[in-house]
């Protein structure tokens, strides 16, 4: 595809922008704070302010909010449908940093007062849940990937619930189970909001950034039921304490992973740009990287490991390995694509403009990938090895790989 053929900016690109900009600086921040806290990091124990503060800022700071910004930008493209009101969508940004903001301090600083922040944060999720539903609504003919984004925002708006529900916990106290919310609140999160997005938004950013064409999708219709029945089942199975239905509901998981996987190799095997860019190539690995995951957990299911420091960092590397690597790999093309668009496409035969692949640095990027994905590696292994040395490195490295990421983006907006 070239730049600018099916992506006509139909949104004010400070709104995505905004939202993406505010993500990168809370990446930075949070892989600061758990530099800081490398000691909590060693002992594998992450149910401490620190942790709690580090993680909201990663995973509501940047990922939801990239998340949301490539949302604004990617809905109207993918679903022919324009944003509701954009206006609308000023206001949500500006709420929802706020929020966000104060919730991840208040988590780190304070956590009884936790809540008051996650009330602002919990206005602001609602405010885009609300902006997506009515540009979706309007959307002529729905499509597999209209499903898994609507997916994908209903585990979100129940994430946000079993949020609000553990800040009240922290705060008054006395609703629940305070381990089984937590689990749910996790599950619903990473594996039902960020992967059903994923897989939704793949569908159409794996052949438009590999020149694809006639793949059928024909397994996506079986990893959306396959994967949602799964999440249902071990839910369930944490509020019952069937153990029975945790094995089942990994293994759904699992399996409705692997046909997406099915999917996305079918879409590569059509492809006719024979070599892929590299933070494609990168969103790709995390994929690989999802699915080896899900295996582990049934594997660790079935074998009866219980031991939750590695489930804590069987988790970790989901998040990493398979959510953050998608976004990092996928904002890392989106954003050259948005700025040219904006800045070139309407100058093309008028006058001599830069191409796409003048905004972006290969070169960089390997040596950016490479140390996300050796500080990732490196972070869990000597964690798990005990070596408090190699996690101040690794998670120094990620640190500064983060940074320099996020000057990388920037620099995007200067070309």
């Amino acid at each position: 595809m070239m730049p600018g053929a099916n992506m006509k900016i139909d949104t004010d690109i400070r709104l995505p922008l905004s939202f993406i900009l505010y993500g990168l600086l809370a990446l930075v921040i949070s892989q600061v704070i758990l530099f800081v806290s490398n000691d909590a990091l060693l002992t594998g124990h992450f149910r401490i302010p620190d942790i709690w503060m580090g993680a909201h800022f990663l995973l509501l700071g940047y990922a939801v909010m990239v998340a949301m910004g490539a949302m604004y930008q990617l809905v109207p493209v993918a679903f022919l449908t324009p944003i509701w009101s954009q206006k609308f969508g000023f206001v949500q940004l500006g709420i929802t940093v706020i929020g966000v903001t104060a919730f991840a301090i208040l988590l780190g600083v304070n956590p009884d007062k936790a809540i008051f922040g996650g009330i602002i944060a919990i206005a602001g999720i609602l405010m885009f849940i609300f902006q997506m539903v009515m540009s979706i609504w309007n959307q002529e003919k729905k499509t597999m990937m209209t499903y898994f984004v609507i997916g994908a925002i209903a585990c979100f708006f129940l994430t946000i619930i079993a949020g609000f529900l553990l800040a009240w916990n922290i705060s008054v106290g006395g609703i629940g189970n305070h381990n089984t919310i937590l689990s749910t609140h996790i599950l619903l999160g990473v594996a039902g909001w960020f992967t059903l997005l994923i897989f939704g938004f793949s569908y159409k950013l794996v052949p438009m950034f590999s020149l694809s064409h006639g793949f059928s999708m024909k397994w996506a219709k079986p990893a959306l039921l396959t994967y949602v029945i799964g999440l249902i089942v071990l839910i369930s199975s944490f509020w019952s304490s069937r153990e029975i239905g945790q094995t089942i509901g990994w293994g759904l998981l699992f399996f409705g992973f692997g046909f997406f996987c099915l999917d996305i190799k079918d879409i590569l095997s059509k492809r006719v740009k024979k070599k892929l860019d590299k933070s494609f190539s990168f969103a790709l690995l995390a994929i690989i990287n999802g699915l080896t995951i899900h295996a582990l957990a049934l594997i660790f299911r079935l074998v009866g490991m219980n031991d939750s420091i590695v489930w804590s960092w069987l988790i970790f590397l989901y998040i990493m390995g398979w959510i953050i690597f998608s976004i990092l790999g996928y904002l890392n093309k989106i954003v050259p694509v948005l700025w040219w668009t904006y800045k070139y496409s309407e100058k093309i035969g008028k006058e001599k403009v830069p191409l796409l692949k003048d905004l972006i640095n290969e070169k960089a990027n390997i040596v950016l990938f490479s140390l996300f994905i050796i500080s990732v590696v490196g972070l869990t292994l000597g964690a798990l090895a005990q070596y408090g040395l190699v996690v101040v490195l690794f998670q120094g490295i990620l640190t500064i790989a983060s940074l320099l990421y996020t000057i990388s983006i920037i620099r995007i907006l200067f070309l």
